[in-house]
């Protein structure tokens, strides 16, 4: 149902052609990006947290890890990743397929800047076996992002 709903809402924006449904689990950013066939860093993981009664979401690459100093200087609070039976409720989303398209309005969703290196990303479309291929303003329009956010630490290190 989520995938639905998700589909519905690229396809408002001239976007639901880009989504990819897989035969196999796209859950994580190493299984998404095998599915994809892309490098890890490219999937655009939707990390979602509490922020009072309802919820944040934060886009990022796959190769960044949240830096709770920075997330607490942005977002005055502590960053707590929702519980996955909240993830669901909160977001209409379940954990493996959460992502920021047909989402509740009082959903908050952020963009880092660790996406801005890439010039396609592929985000969950809404379930734990999809992804769409969307570049980096794509992507900020269509999740309708509040702003670039620097909340992220590990992407930007040299291998």
């Amino acid at each position: 149902m989520s995938i639905e709903i998700a589909k519905k809402h690229l396809e408002k924006l001239g976007l639901g052609d880009r989504v990819m449904e897989f035969e196999v689990s796209s859950a994580t950013v190493e299984l998404a990006a095998q599915a994809v066939g892309v490098e890890g860093a490219r999937i655009a993981k939707t990390l979602s947290f509490y922020l009072g009664e309802s919820c944040l979401l934060v886009l990022a690459a796959g190769d960044a890890r949240v830096d709770n100093k920075k997330f607490k200087a942005r977002f005055a609070q502590k960053a707590r990743m929702l519980a996955p039976e909240d993830a669901l409720r909160m977001t209409g989303h379940a954990v493996g397929g959460v992502c920021p398209f047909g989402v509740p309005e009082d959903v908050e969703v952020y963009t880092d800047v660790s996406l801005k290196r890439f010039d396609t990303v592929y985000p969950a479309a809404g379930n734990d076996r999809s992804a769409v291929r969307l570049s980096c303003e794509e992507l900020y329009t269509a999740a309708g992002s509040r702003g670039w956010v620097d909340v992220c630490k590990d992407w930007d290190r040299p291998e």
